[in-house]
C-alpha cells in the first residue's frame, strides 16, 4: 500500500510538472500549429506512460480517467488552439489552467449562474441505495449474474456521480469559481441523444464534442453535405469514447482488447443516429419524441440492459470487481493499522 501511494504521488507530481511546462510553452512559443504540437507531444506521451507505474485498480482508475483520457484530449485540442485550455477571453491563469487540464470541470459564466438549472446529486438517497444493494453482493453466488451486472451499472453511476461531485467541490474551493455539475439527472433523459449529449458526464461530452464530433462533422460536410454530416460525426464521437474505455481496460489488465466495451458505444452511436433520422421524418410535437413520462423509462431500461450485456462484462474482465473489493479491505486494514500504531505511540509518550 505504501509503495502504491508513493508511486501515485510521483505520477501526479510528474503530471503537474508536465502541465506547468505546457502552460509556459503557450506563453513563450508562437501559435503556429506545428511548433505547439511538437512542443506538447512529449507531455502527451508521458501521460500515457505514467499510469503504467500504478497497479491498484482504484488508484489507477481515476488517474487513467483524468490523465490519459481527458487531459490528453484537452492537450491535443490545445495544440490546435481549441478547447477549454485555449480560452483567451480572459486568458486562463496558472491555477485555472492546471485545474481545467486535470479535471472534468467547466467554469460557469456569470449569466449561467443566474439561469442554472442543473442540481446537485441527492447524496442521502444515493448513499441509502448503495447500502441497500450491499447485502446482495455479499450473497452474490446465489443471485443471477444478470442481476449482479444490472446492479453494477447502477453502482457505476452513483459512485461516479458522487466522486466527480467531490472533485468538483474540492476544485471549486481551491480556485474560487463556480463550476458546472457533471451530471444532469440522466434518469430524466427524453432520448439517447439527450442522455449522452446533455445529461451523462456532461463535461466529458463537451470534450468529445470538441475533439471528435466537430472535426468529423466539418470533414463530412465537405464530403457528403451538411445534411448527412452529423451521422458519421456522432459515430466517430462514440468510437473515440469507446477507444478511451478500452484503453482504460488495457491499463487494468495489460491484455489485448476484446472490444466488447467498444461495441457498447458503437451500438449506442448507431441507435442515436437512428433516433435522429426517425425524428427528422416527423412533424409537430412528434418531432420532439415521446413524452418524458414514456421516454425516460425507455432510455433508462435500454441503457441498463445494453450496459449489462456489453459494458459491464468488459469492465469486470479479469475479476476487476474482486480486485477492487480486496483493495478496499486492504486499505481498511492499512488505515486501522496506522491508527493503532499511532495510538500505541501516544500511549508510550503519555
Amino acid at each position: 500500500m505504501e509503495g502504491e501511494m508513493r508511486n501515485l504521488i510521483i505520477v501526479w507530481l510528474s503530471a503537474f510538472a508536465s502541465l506547468s511546462y505546457c502552460y509556459i510553452i503557450d506563453k513563450i512559443t508562437p501559435k503556429a500549429l506545428s511548433i505547439r504540437l511538437f512542443a506538447i507531444l512529449p507531455t502527451i506521451c508521458l501521460l500515457l506512460i505514467l499510469p503504467l507505474n500504478l497497479h491498484s485498480i482504484i488508484v489507477s482508475g481515476f488517474t487513467i480517467f483524468f490523465l490519459v483520457c481527458l487531459t490528453n484530449l484537452k492537450l491535443l485540442l490545445f495544440a490546435f488552439d481549441k478547447g477549454p485550455l485555449s480560452s483567451h477571453h480572459p486568458p486562463l491563469n496558472f491555477p485555472h489552467f492546471i485545474a481545467i487540464a486535470f479535471f472534468p470541470i467547466k467554469i460557469i459564466q456569470q449569466k449561467s449562474i443566474k439561469n442554472g438549472h442543473k442540481s446537485s446529486p441527492n447524496f442521502a438517497s444515493q448513499f441509502l441505495l448503495l447500502i441497500a444493494i450491499l447485502p446482495i453482493y455479499i450473497d452474490k453466488e446465489n443471485v443471477h449474474q444478470n442481476v449482479i451486472l444490472f446492479l453494477y451499472c447502477i453502482d457505476v453511476y452513483i459512485i461516479l456521480d458522487l466522486f466527480l461531485h467531490m472533485v468538483r467541490d474540492l476544485v471549486k474551493f481551491l480556485i474560487g469559481v463556480e463550476l458546472e455539475p457533471n451530471f444532469n439527472k440522466p434518469h430524466l433523459s427524453t432520448s439517447l441523444q439527450d442522455f449522452w449529449g446533455h445529461r451523462w458526464n456532461v463535461m466529458v461530452s463537451d470534450i468529445l464534442r470538441s475533439a471528435a464530433y466537430n472535426p468529423m462533422r466539418s470533414i463530412s460536410s465537405r464530403l457528403i453535405g451538411e445534411k448527412w454530416a452529423k451521422y458519421p460525426a456522432i459515430l466517430a464521437t462514440f468510437f473515440v469514447s469507446g477507444l478511451m474505455h478500452e484503453l482504460q481496460l488495457y491499463y487494468y489488465g495489460r491484455e489485448k482488447p476484446r472490444w466488447d466495451v467498444m461495441c457498447f458505444f458503437l451500438l449506442h452511436g448507431i441507435c442515436v443516429n437512428i433516433e435522429i433520422a426517425l425524428k427528422s421524418n416527423f412533424k409537430g410535437k412528434w418531432r420532439q419524441g415521446f413524452p418524458r413520462m414514456v421516454a425516460a423509462p425507455l432510455v433508462v431500461v435500454f441503457t441498463l440492459v445494453t450496459a449489462s450485456w456489453l459494458f459491464m462484462p468488459g469492465m469486470l474482465r479479469n475479476g476487476v470487481d474482486v480486485k477492487v473489493r480486496n483493495e478496499i479491505i486492504g486499505f481498511k486494514e492499512y488505515v486501522e493499522g496506522y491508527f493503532k500504531a499511532l495510538y500505541l505511540c501516544f500511549q508510550q509518550v503519555w
